[in-house]
């Protein structure tokens, strides 16, 4: 099984699963934000350039309420007919699901620390696939996960009815990012 850089264009297969196998060289930054004192409600990456195959979220944030949320706009408006699923494990249950978002937060994602113990964070990894290709609908995947009294590693996926291109990312907090809740944008190539 041969490795490439989709950089350098030389061509390879995952024996595994067929897919393209995507080196680190393949990330470029697009922008880090990391919530100062007094917290965040919100953040937002915005001017997404168009020049990148998928997008990915690096999370790590204390959230003290249940669930960050994931906000999409398009080159045509809002999100459209937002679908998700869910698959939550904490090494003793497993709960899998439907998620239908409510109001204008968009789908949920679970990075619960509940104690909120000083130096405890949450974190998440989110592939947004397509976000530019106006000839697919776009699809998200998230894994996420925290250790607290109740750990829980989850997986979730998103799919946004549109084939607009995705302009603007609004990552949402039930109550406050904390001070050094940090979110990291990158493009991938």
């Amino acid at each position: 099984m041969a490795i490439r850089s989709l950089k350098s264009g030389t061509f390879s297969r995952s024996g595994l699963v067929g897919n393209d196998v995507i080196m680190p060289g393949s990330y470029e930054s697009i922008a880090t934000v990391t919530v100062g004192a007094g917290g965040a409600n919100t953040v937002t990456f915005s001017n997404i350039p168009s020049t990148y195959t998928h997008l990915q979220i690096r999370g790590i944030p204390r959230t003290p309420g249940n669930a960050t949320y994931m906000s999409v706009t398009t080159s045509g408006g809002a999100n459209y007919g937002l679908k998700g699923h869910y698959l939550l494990g904490n090494g003793t249950s497993a709960l899998a699901g439907v998620l239908n978002p409510t109001g204008t937060k968009g789908l949920a994602l679970d990075v619960y620390v509940g104690s909120l113990v000083a130096n405890q964070f949450g974190v998440y990894l989110i592939d947004i696939l397509d976000y530019a290709n106006t000839n697919k609908y776009k699809t998200a995947r998230a894994m996420t996960g925290y250790s607290d009294s109740s750990s829980s590693l989850n997986m979730i996926s998103h799919l946004y009815d549109t084939t607009n291109a995705i302009t603007s990312i609004t990552l949402y907090a039930d109550g406050n990012y904390p001070q050094y809740s940090t979110f990291a944008l990158y493009g991938v190539n």
